[in-house]
Protein backbone atom coordinates (compact mmCIF):
# COMPACT_ATOMS: atom_id res chain seq x y z
CA UNK A 1 0.00 0.00 0.00
CA UNK A 2 1.12 3.56 -0.66
CA UNK A 3 2.62 5.06 2.50
CA UNK A 4 0.21 7.20 4.47
CA UNK A 5 1.45 9.95 6.80
CA UNK A 6 0.67 9.38 10.49
CA UNK A 7 -1.17 12.66 10.81
CA UNK A 8 -3.68 11.43 8.26
CA UNK A 9 -4.32 8.15 10.03
CA UNK A 10 -7.48 9.18 11.83
CA UNK A 11 -10.90 7.92 10.82
CA UNK A 12 -13.56 9.55 12.90
CA UNK A 13 -13.99 13.27 12.77
CA UNK A 14 -12.25 15.39 15.41
CA UNK A 15 -15.57 17.08 15.98
CA UNK A 16 -17.15 13.80 16.99
CA UNK A 17 -14.24 13.15 19.32
CA UNK A 18 -14.48 16.54 20.97
CA UNK A 19 -18.17 16.08 21.58
CA UNK A 20 -17.51 12.85 23.48
CA UNK A 21 -15.79 14.89 26.20
CA UNK A 22 -18.37 17.64 26.41
CA UNK A 23 -22.15 17.98 26.66
CA UNK A 24 -24.54 19.40 24.12
CA UNK A 25 -26.10 22.71 25.12
CA UNK A 26 -29.88 22.59 24.99
CA UNK A 27 -29.89 26.11 23.61
CA UNK A 28 -27.70 25.28 20.59
CA UNK A 29 -29.55 24.67 17.35
CA UNK A 30 -29.71 21.11 16.05
CA UNK A 31 -28.25 22.25 12.74
CA UNK A 32 -25.21 23.82 14.43
CA UNK A 33 -24.77 20.71 16.57
CA UNK A 34 -24.73 18.27 13.67
CA UNK A 35 -22.59 20.49 11.47
CA UNK A 36 -20.06 20.57 14.31
CA UNK A 37 -20.26 16.84 14.91
CA UNK A 38 -20.08 15.53 11.37
CA UNK A 39 -19.66 18.31 8.83
CA UNK A 40 -21.79 18.33 5.73
CA UNK A 41 -25.32 19.46 5.07
CA UNK A 42 -28.50 18.06 3.51
CA UNK A 43 -26.96 17.31 0.10
CA UNK A 44 -26.61 13.71 -1.03
CA UNK A 45 -24.64 11.78 -3.61
CA UNK A 46 -27.34 9.81 -5.40
CA UNK A 47 -28.37 6.22 -4.87
CA UNK A 48 -26.94 2.73 -5.29
CA UNK A 49 -27.11 1.39 -8.83
CA UNK A 50 -25.49 -0.94 -11.34
CA UNK A 51 -23.29 0.82 -13.91
CA UNK A 52 -21.01 0.00 -16.82
CA UNK A 53 -17.35 0.12 -15.79
CA UNK A 54 -13.83 -0.19 -17.16
CA UNK A 55 -13.16 -3.85 -18.09
CA UNK A 56 -9.53 -3.58 -16.91
CA UNK A 57 -10.65 -4.34 -13.34
CA UNK A 58 -11.28 -7.93 -12.29
CA UNK A 59 -14.57 -9.01 -10.68
CA UNK A 60 -14.57 -8.81 -6.90
CA UNK A 61 -12.32 -5.76 -6.62
CA UNK A 62 -13.33 -2.54 -4.88
CA UNK A 63 -12.53 0.80 -6.51
CA UNK A 64 -12.97 3.92 -4.39
CA UNK A 65 -13.07 7.07 -6.51
CA UNK A 66 -12.72 10.20 -4.40
CA UNK A 67 -13.10 12.15 -7.64
CA UNK A 68 -16.50 10.59 -8.39
CA UNK A 69 -17.42 10.35 -4.68
CA UNK A 70 -18.47 6.79 -5.41
CA UNK A 71 -17.36 3.29 -4.37
CA UNK A 72 -17.50 0.67 -7.11
CA UNK A 73 -17.68 -3.06 -6.42
CA UNK A 74 -16.85 -4.91 -9.63
CA UNK A 75 -19.84 -7.18 -10.12
CA UNK A 76 -18.58 -8.78 -13.33
CA UNK A 77 -16.24 -7.76 -16.12
CA UNK A 78 -17.35 -4.38 -17.43
CA UNK A 79 -20.00 -3.89 -14.74
CA UNK A 80 -20.03 -2.58 -11.17
CA UNK A 81 -22.39 -1.75 -8.34
CA UNK A 82 -21.93 1.95 -7.61
CA UNK A 83 -22.44 3.33 -4.09
CA UNK A 84 -22.38 7.02 -3.04
CA UNK A 85 -19.80 7.83 -0.38
CA UNK A 86 -18.47 10.67 1.76
CA UNK A 87 -14.79 11.35 1.04
CA UNK A 88 -11.87 13.03 2.85
CA UNK A 89 -11.54 16.76 3.17
CA UNK A 90 -8.84 18.42 1.07
CA UNK A 91 -6.26 18.35 3.87
CA UNK A 92 -6.85 14.62 4.46
CA UNK A 93 -6.50 13.37 0.89
CA UNK A 94 -4.71 10.10 0.19
CA UNK A 95 -4.68 7.32 -2.39
CA UNK A 96 -3.14 3.90 -2.94
CA UNK A 97 -3.76 0.18 -3.35
CA UNK A 98 -4.52 -1.88 -0.27
CA UNK A 99 -6.76 -4.75 0.82
CA UNK A 100 -9.47 -5.54 3.34
CA UNK A 101 -7.60 -6.77 6.42
CA UNK A 102 -10.51 -7.10 8.87
CA UNK A 103 -14.31 -6.93 8.95
CA UNK A 104 -16.37 -5.88 11.98
CA UNK A 105 -20.08 -5.75 12.74
CA UNK A 106 -21.11 -2.81 14.94
CA UNK A 107 -17.47 -1.73 15.17
CA UNK A 108 -16.13 0.11 18.21
CA UNK A 109 -14.18 3.34 17.86
CA UNK A 110 -10.79 3.96 19.46
CA UNK A 111 -9.38 7.49 19.02
CA UNK A 112 -5.79 7.43 17.80
CA UNK A 113 -2.92 8.31 20.16
CA UNK A 114 -2.34 11.53 18.25
CA UNK A 115 -5.96 12.54 18.77
CA UNK A 116 -5.77 11.81 22.50
CA UNK A 117 -2.48 13.70 22.76
CA UNK A 118 -4.18 16.69 21.20
CA UNK A 119 -7.22 16.36 23.46
CA UNK A 120 -6.50 14.32 26.65
CA UNK A 121 -10.20 14.44 27.60
CA UNK A 122 -11.17 12.11 24.78
CA UNK A 123 -12.48 8.67 25.76
CA UNK A 124 -10.07 5.85 25.14
CA UNK A 125 -12.79 3.63 23.67
CA UNK A 126 -16.36 3.93 22.41
CA UNK A 127 -18.32 0.67 22.03
CA UNK A 128 -20.22 -0.22 18.90
CA UNK A 129 -23.83 0.90 18.89
CA UNK A 130 -23.21 3.87 21.19
CA UNK A 131 -25.21 6.92 19.99
CA UNK A 132 -22.02 8.94 19.49
CA UNK A 133 -19.99 6.20 17.81
CA UNK A 134 -19.22 7.48 14.28
CA UNK A 135 -18.58 4.05 12.72
CA UNK A 136 -22.10 2.94 11.77
CA UNK A 137 -23.20 -0.70 11.57
CA UNK A 138 -20.30 -2.30 9.63
CA UNK A 139 -16.63 -1.57 8.92
CA UNK A 140 -14.06 -2.90 6.45
CA UNK A 141 -10.53 -2.16 7.72
CA UNK A 142 -7.96 -1.22 5.08
CA UNK A 143 -4.51 -2.78 5.36
CA UNK A 144 -2.51 -1.79 8.45
CA UNK A 145 -3.80 1.79 8.44
CA UNK A 146 -6.60 3.17 10.59
CA UNK A 147 -8.65 3.96 7.49
CA UNK A 148 -11.90 2.13 7.04
CA UNK A 149 -14.88 1.80 4.75
CA UNK A 150 -17.75 2.11 7.20
CA UNK A 151 -21.36 3.07 7.67
CA UNK A 152 -22.60 6.27 9.26
CA UNK A 153 -25.48 7.53 11.37
CA UNK A 154 -25.00 10.89 9.66
CA UNK A 155 -26.40 10.11 6.19
CA UNK A 156 -26.63 13.80 5.31
CA UNK A 157 -22.83 13.80 4.85
CA UNK A 158 -22.85 11.27 2.02
CA UNK A 159 -21.67 12.79 -1.26
CA UNK A 160 -19.49 15.36 0.49
CA UNK A 161 -15.83 15.89 1.41
CA UNK A 162 -15.95 15.81 5.22
CA UNK A 163 -13.92 12.90 6.66
CA UNK A 164 -10.35 12.64 7.98
CA UNK A 165 -9.51 9.82 5.60
CA UNK A 166 -12.17 7.16 5.94
CA UNK A 167 -14.84 6.27 3.39
CA UNK A 168 -18.38 6.68 4.72
CA UNK A 169 -21.40 4.90 3.27
CA UNK A 170 -25.09 4.86 4.02
CA UNK A 171 -25.69 2.14 6.62
CA UNK A 172 -27.98 0.29 4.21
CA UNK A 173 -25.27 0.40 1.54
CA UNK A 174 -22.47 -0.89 3.77
CA UNK A 175 -24.85 -3.68 4.81
CA UNK A 176 -25.25 -4.52 1.12
CA UNK A 177 -21.50 -4.37 0.41
CA UNK A 178 -20.29 -6.17 3.53
CA UNK A 179 -21.18 -9.78 2.58
CA UNK A 180 -19.87 -9.26 -0.96
CA UNK A 181 -16.33 -8.37 0.15
CA UNK A 182 -14.25 -11.05 1.87
CA UNK A 183 -11.06 -10.37 3.81
CA UNK A 184 -8.18 -9.99 1.39
CA UNK A 185 -10.20 -8.15 -1.26
CA UNK A 186 -8.08 -5.73 -3.30
CA UNK A 187 -9.09 -2.09 -2.77
CA UNK A 188 -7.89 0.70 -5.07
CA UNK A 189 -8.33 4.21 -3.70
CA UNK A 190 -7.87 6.93 -6.30
CA UNK A 191 -8.80 10.46 -7.29
CA UNK A 192 -9.30 9.24 -10.86
CA UNK A 193 -12.78 9.76 -12.27
CA UNK A 194 -14.48 6.97 -14.19
CA UNK A 195 -16.78 7.21 -17.17
CA UNK A 196 -19.82 5.07 -16.44
CA UNK A 197 -23.32 5.00 -17.80
CA UNK A 198 -25.25 8.22 -18.44
CA UNK A 199 -27.14 9.50 -15.42
CA UNK A 200 -24.64 8.01 -12.96
CA UNK A 201 -25.25 10.79 -10.44
CA UNK A 202 -29.03 11.02 -10.90
CA UNK A 203 -31.00 10.88 -7.66
CA UNK A 204 -33.07 7.71 -7.42
CA UNK A 205 -36.17 7.45 -5.29
CA UNK A 206 -35.37 10.94 -4.02
CA UNK A 207 -38.48 11.47 -1.93
CA UNK A 208 -38.28 8.06 -0.25
CA UNK A 209 -34.58 8.50 0.54
CA UNK A 210 -35.10 12.05 1.84
CA UNK A 211 -37.83 10.84 4.21
CA UNK A 212 -35.65 7.98 5.46
CA UNK A 213 -32.71 10.33 6.03
CA UNK A 214 -34.90 12.77 7.96
CA UNK A 215 -36.16 9.97 10.20
CA UNK A 216 -32.66 8.65 10.90
CA UNK A 217 -31.39 12.13 11.67
CA UNK A 218 -34.26 12.72 14.12
CA UNK A 219 -33.53 9.42 15.88
CA UNK A 220 -29.80 10.22 16.07
CA UNK A 221 -30.49 13.67 17.48
CA UNK A 222 -32.80 12.17 20.09
CA UNK A 223 -30.16 9.64 21.20
CA UNK A 224 -27.48 12.33 21.37
CA UNK A 225 -29.69 14.62 23.45
CA UNK A 226 -30.49 11.81 25.91
CA UNK A 227 -26.78 11.06 26.25
CA UNK A 228 -26.05 14.71 26.88
CA UNK A 229 -28.72 15.05 29.56
CA UNK A 230 -27.53 12.03 31.53
CA UNK A 231 -23.85 13.12 31.32
CA UNK A 232 -22.77 9.53 31.63
CA UNK A 233 -19.08 8.98 32.38
CA UNK A 234 -18.62 5.33 31.48
CA UNK A 235 -16.59 6.21 28.37
CA UNK A 236 -13.99 8.33 30.16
Amino acid sequence: MTSVPNYLKACATGAAALLMSTTFSATASAQDFFSFLWGGDESHGGGRKTVSFSPQYKPGQVIVSFGDRRLYWIHKKGQAISYPIAVPREQSRWQGVTSVSLKRENPPWTPTPSMRAENPKLPSYVPGGHPLNPMGVRALYLGSSTYRIHGTDAPWTIGQAVSKGCIRMYNEDVLDLYPRVPTGTRVTVTWQRFKTEAGDFAQTDAEQRANAVAQRRARYESRARRYSRTRRAELN
